[in-house]
């Protein structure tokens, strides 16, 4: 079965932290793609914010049939 893991955060090291941990847990076999993407939003302030995602997709283990 294919699923989805989303990793968003304001800092870009702490996503990228938290999916490497993700990854780690992984067989390379179990990965089909990773896709990062940034965004820079201001607030009505002006203060400009960053905001990353990773997202990963991978494949889950087969659950054998009994």
């Amino acid at each position: 079965m294919i699923q989805v893991k989303e990793f968003v955060d304001t800092d870009n090291s702490y996503a990228e932290h938290k999916a490497n941990e993700f990854l780690a847990g992984l067989n390379e076999t179990q990965v089909v793609n990773v896709c990062y993407g940034s965004v820079i939003k201001t607030t009505p302030s002006g203060k400009e914010t960053q905001r990353s995602t990773i997202l990963i997709v991978y494949k889950t283990k087969a659950k054998r049939e009994t």
